[in-house]
């Protein structure tokens, strides 16, 4: 497939009249064609009209006919080849079995999602039969389902050019849901994107859907993405980025003259818990594994582990000197823009600059652009919690350690953290009060609790949890990873006394879908 360099609106690809996106190589520092010349107002009002015109229609699909579209896309995913592969490791710096994995899991969850939409839970459909009879009142016949919210905004992530990008989670679950997407690419990754996005396409035209049941628009600075957001269609936005970019669009989403939910995941340090018996038996392999997910992916993991917590004595010192050792150790990985590079290195010279810091290891300097350096510095609990700067993210291979003179001082930190995605003990049986004291905390802080493993690598399933309180995400009570992130873009209606001719399927009076449904306060399928 030849690049193009253009927008897709519904089926058309439009030629864009603004300042042109390029990608960089961020491993040779080459720029690649083609230029993205970015979209205007006009682009999004057509994308934004297209995708209104098909909501009503695409909403009421079968479930079969829904499922059968994301596996379509799916197919089509898979069927761009080594194309993909390639031109995603030329605009990231990514190895090629990290890309080639990343479609696996981005076809993976459109085919989990498709298997979510079949089944028909996420309807939670609820029939309450009508009680003429009933005493002192009688009750109403009340069914509920919920229902698509309307067109949806998915902005493209850097670090996942496909999971969380332009067929990534937020799109998939939206799709699966019922909404059309619009998606904003990534100005990292272009050329990716537009493959992707012809992808979806095809699959749209094959399947008979409406055109805007997607659109694909590229656009330097902040113009295309708050028009976007601000369009009196557009119902609701997915955002995986900076804190800073995150909040001025969540800003934008919520002054509308109808609000509406912006779910942004935004920052978070992901801390590790060294419970005392755990450090006590196995501290200098807790600290070579601990390195081991500190580099996954130079450590632009959003559940990369950025903060280690532990009590200060001889067993910490045995983690800090093991995982200092394979710090040393570790070669120099190219990052996925030289913003991201040059974001990293500033981070990092914040934490070496600052008294409150010790400097325990440096990894192995690169000989290559915007290759990034493993770094491990410690700090007292004291110091930690003086100072902003050492709470802040590095986006990167660099995490902090923090030294706290007892378990009470331990307490203290772990109440003073934000709200993250992920916290991790690392634990015994003989820890187990120790965490017992600790959980409720932990339970106000993060989305996900991990007991001895490590947070990098997200599992796409049901039960998964990827969210978590501000300013992980902007809103701590969606995930979005997993199948339940589809109920960030429903909403439940209630029919009353509706005649059954013109009940949707789902509740309709003979089931004609077979759905698990609660009837009367009893299951029934």
């Amino acid at each position: 497939m030849t690049l193009e360099g253009k927008l897709l609106i519904g089926q058309q690809a439009v030629e864009g009249s603004r300042v042109a996106i390029r990608a960089t190589n961020p491993a040779t520092g080459e720029r690649l064609e083609p230029g993205y010349p970015g979209g205007t107002q006009d682009d999004v009002e057509r994308a934004c009209e297209l995708a209104w015109t098909a909501f009503d229609t695409y909403r009421e699909t079968s479930l079969e006919a829904r499922a059968g579209f994301l596996e379509a896309v799916a197919d089509e995913i898979e069927a761009i080849g080594d194309a993909l592969i390639e031109r995603a490791v030329a605009e990231t710096g990514l190895p090629r079995a990290r890309v080639q994995g990343e479609r696996g899991r981005t076809c993976g969850q459109l085919r989990l999602f498709a298997r979510t939409v079949r089944a028909g839970e996420w309807l939670d459909v609820r029939v309450d039969p009508a009680l003429p009879d009933r005493q002192p009142l009688p009750r109403a016949d009340l069914r509920q389902r919920h229902v698509a919210l309307g067109p949806v905004v998915v902005f493209g992530a850097s670090n996942f050019p496909l999971a969380f990008s332009v067929a990534g989670g937020d799109t998939a679950s939206a799709l699966a849901a019922g909404c059309p997407v619009i998606v904003k690419a990534h100005s990292a990754h272009p050329g990716t994107s537009e493959l992707v996005g012809r992808a979806i396409q095809a699959a749209v035209e094959k399947c008979d859907l409406p055109e805007g049941v997607f659109s694909l628009l590229f656009g330097s600075g902040r113009e295309v993405g708050q028009a976007l957001v601000t369009d009196p269609r557009i119902k609701a936005a997915g955002f995986t980025g900076s804190r800073s970019g995150g909040l001025a669009l969540w800003q934008a989403a919520q002054s509308r003259p109808e609000p509406i939910p912006f779910y942004a995941e935004m920052s978070s340090i992901n801390p590790v818990f060294l419970l005392p018996a755990a450090l006590e038996a196995r501290g200098k392999a807790l600290g070579e594994a601990f390195v081991g997910s500190l580099n996954m992916g130079a450590g632009q993991f959003c559940t990369n582990p950025g903060l280690v917590i532990a009590i200060k004595g001889p067993a910490l010192d045995d983690f800090v000197a093991a995982a200092g050792e394979a710090v040393e150790a570790s070669a120099a990985q190219t990052m996925l823009t030289p913003g991201i590079f040059e974001a990293y290195e500033s981070g990092v010279a914040a934490l070496a600059g600052s008294d409150r810091v010790r400097d325990v290891a440096r990894g192995r300097k690169g000989e290559e652009p915007n290759q990034c350096r493993t770094g491990l510095f410690a700090t007292s609990a004291e110091d930690f919690l003086a100072s902003e700067t050492l709470q802040a993210e590095v986006f990167g291979s660099t995490s902090l350690v923090v030294e706290c003179s007892d378990a009470a001082e331990l307490a203290r930190v772990a109440e003073h953290l934000e709200g993250q995605l992920t916290v991790t003990l690392q634990m015994d049986d003989a820890d187990l009060d120790a965490a017992r004291a600790l959980l409720p905390t932990l339970e106000r802080k993060a989305g996900r609790i991990l007991v001895n493993g490590w947070p990098t690598g997200v599992e796409v399933c049901d039960a998964m949890v990827h969210g978590g309180p501000f300013p992980a995400t902007s809103d701590s009570r969606t995930t979005s990873v997993g199948t339940a992130a589809i109920f960030r873009f429903l909403r439940p209606v209630c029919y009353q006394d509706m005649p059954d001719a013109l009940l949707p399927e789902a509740l309709k009076a003979h089931n004609p879908q077979g759905l698990d449904r609660l009837v009367d306060g009893r299951r029934e399928g």
